[in-house]
């Protein structure tokens, strides 16, 4: 076999969502895309803002010289001020250029982040529901991924990450908003979370950083707020991109910034910087760089994805669906009304309906719902949901 055998394996277990992707495109081909409901992937469709055209257009008529040499591995100088400067505010806490480096998305800097950190068998905690990726990231550098589950309410167990906590490891990641739930974790819970892990780290002898995710940060409904993390957490670092809420997902392009007073936050910044150009990022892309340095102020319009989601959690309610509402991002992540979710998902597939089974996410007996898509593709599934639940549950 060509191929080596641990991507053999992960290639069986990894993508539930692009499984699903796949079965929606033959759906599509035999009964025409009206016809099939894909809440499989999470691709916003919301348009970009109007302001980010524009910006376009004037930055890709500049002409200097060098505007697509190579640059610094961790990014433009003044595009990290930019992005620094926003997220002083954002974070209350003041935050340099000299603590950030520019990524090729949140997905470019979260492998850059694992190189720096781990050793071989150096242990990191993520909490499940979890995205699918996060495993595969840990183990692109030898780490060794721990699960532990969140509560019934999906918010963080502190118990359970106790319990978790070993000499061995090295991070936390947390992702709030979360995708899959759409649960937000509180300021009280991330503090209580920091002060655990300072406590594992004096005892251990060792730092352990908490990592948040945020891509979702601005998409959040019923004027809920996403906690600052450098304001509650020392040993922390935020990564983030602009595919949510710019809606550039495929123009790969993110960022990551150091808590200013990290324990050895120097050595750590110029690991990831060479981090950066030996997983052969080299540096994340010019043009959108400087396209995004200009668009710190503006985000998309989230109440078009606030408005779907009182929609969807219509639909589903009127079916019999149990599910928490979600705080923010753009999923729903029901419990399977069978305890086989990826049997149910095949109950809805007969439905011309696709969702990702939950065992994707690390939390089998659930389905996860994305609702970046139009308010009459919700309203025309609502015949199948009915449909799927009552065949499930007869």
């Amino acid at each position: 076999m060509a191929i080596a055998e641990k991507m053999k394996q992960f290639a069986a277990q990894s993508s539930w969502i692009r499984k699903m992707f796949e079965e929606g495109a033959k759906l599509k081909a035999e009964f025409g895309s009206d016809q099939v409901f894909d809440f499989s992937l999470g691709n916003p469709d919301v348009p970009p803002p109007a302001k980010f055209r524009e910006t376009m257009i004037k930055v890709a008529t500049e002409d200097m010289p060098g505007q697509h040499a190579y640059m610094p591995n961790g990014g433009y100088q003044w595009v990290r001020e930019a992005i620094a400067a926003r997220m002083s505010v954002e974070q209350g806490v003041t935050v340099n250029a000299s603590d950030m480096l520019m990524s090729c998305g949140a997905a470019g800097a979260l492998n850059v982040v694992m190189k720096a950190l781990l050793n071989p068998g150096d242990e990191v905690i993520m909490l499940a529901p979890y995205f699918v990726e996060y495993s595969f990231y840990v183990d692109n550098h030898g780490g060794v991924s721990r699960v532990v589950h969140t509560d019934d309410q999906f918010n963080i167990n502190l118990g359970a990450i106790e319990q978790a906590l070993t000499e061995k490891t090295k991070a936390v990641i947390v992702n709030s908003p979360n995708n899959p739930t759409g649960q937000l974790y509180s300021a009280e819970s991330i503090t209580a979370l920091g002060r655990l892990l300072e406590e594992a780290s004096h005892r251990f002898g060792t730092a352990i950083y908490l990592i948040s995710d945020e891509p979702y940060r601005k998409i959040v409904f019923d004027d809920h707020t996403v906690p600052p993390i450098f304001q509650h957490v020392r040993n922390s670092l935020v990564l983030s991109s602009f595919s949510k809420d710019l809606s550039l997902p495929g123009e790969r392009i993110g960022y990551l910034a150091v808590h200013p007073d990290a324990d050895d936050k120097a050595d750590l910044i110029s690991a990831m910087t060479l981090a950066t150009r030996i997983l052969g990022f080299v540096n994340a892309p010019a043009f959108i760089q400087r396209v995004v340095a200009q668009l710190q102020d503006v985000s998309v319009d989230s109440t078009v994805y606030e408005k779907r989601r009182e929609l969807f959690c219509s639909v589903l309610g009127e079916a019999g669906y149990k599910f928490i509402k979600p705080k923010g991002a753009f999923y729903l992540f029901p419990r399977s009304p069978i305890e086989d979710d990826a049997a149910f998902c095949s109950l809805l597939q007969k439905q011309k309906i696709l969702a990702v089974p939950g065992r994707g996410f690390g939390t089998p007996g659930y389905i996860r719902l994305a609702f970046c898509t139009d308010e009459d593709y919700i309203a025309r599934s609502a015949a199948g949901f009915r449909a799927a639940f009552a065949e499930a549950t007869s």
